[in-house]
């Protein structure tokens, strides 16, 4: 397997699981489209995101590679987790619910009267007081990593996992106001929640292939 591909395919699997809409991603869209800490708020969620992902391949990833139980339990849990994940998914696509202003201030609170501090203690918690984002990080994409033999296709899959986190805070910050018009619309979220959820799919058939084949 190439270097380049295993880059590509940490980066997929990254940004279909960031990309899902939350209380993180609608912050840094509402901070965004405000013009308010957008590059301190991006950075949080960023540096947050890496760090998990870095201890999930390099900590968790390794553990459970030691552990041939564990793989298999951890192995077949991601597979009904990603079901599960792309199931969601088309139920919002098939709900088509646009994000407006009211329910961004609703899911990612009130950070405008406070300063450069508060936004990044409000980033900070949004990226770490969510249980769900250490099952992405540290033990989905951990999971993942175990199936690459040597640790440069494993460093490489962490490069395209970290890239793709990059990409997604900053160019979402950034491009949140010029984008917000589309947001609104029920038809923008339909068609990424089914890329989402085709992305889900694709990678949870990968797992099978891998359980059966090294199990």
């Amino acid at each position: 397997m190439s270097s380049i591909i295993t880059l590509v395919e940490g980066f997929i699997i990254s940004i279909g699981l960031i990309v899902a809409i939350g209380p993180q991603n609608a912050y840094v869209l509402r901070q965004g489209i405000r013009g308010r800490h957008a590059l301190p708020v991006a950075s949080v969620c960023f540096v947050a995101d890496a760090i998990l992902i870095t201890l999930g391949v390099i900590g968790v990833g390794r553990l459970i590679a030691e552990s041939p139980t564990f793989s298999l339990w951890l192995g077949w849990g991601g597979v009904v987790f990603l079901l599960w994940f792309a199931a969601k998914s088309i139920r919002s696509a098939i709900r088509a619910e646009g994000l407006d202003g009211d329910s961004i201030e609703q899911s990612a609170g009130d950070a405008a009267g406070g300063g450069v501090r508060v936004a990044m203690m409000h980033a900070a918690a949004f990226s770490l007081l969510n249980p769900w984002v250490y099952m992405d990080t540290m033990v989905l994409i951990g999971g993942v990593s175990v199936r690459y033999e040597t640790d440069a296709l494993r460093l490489m899959f962490l490069l395209g996992a970290v890239i793709a986190s990059c990409v997604w805070f900053y160019g979402l910050a950034f491009g949140a106001q010029k984008a917000a018009p589309l947001f609104s619309k029920p038809l923008t979220w339909r068609i990424l929640d089914s890329i989402i959820a085709a992305i889900m799919l694709l990678v949870a058939a990968n797992l099978v292939m891998f359980q059966l084949s090294s199990h």
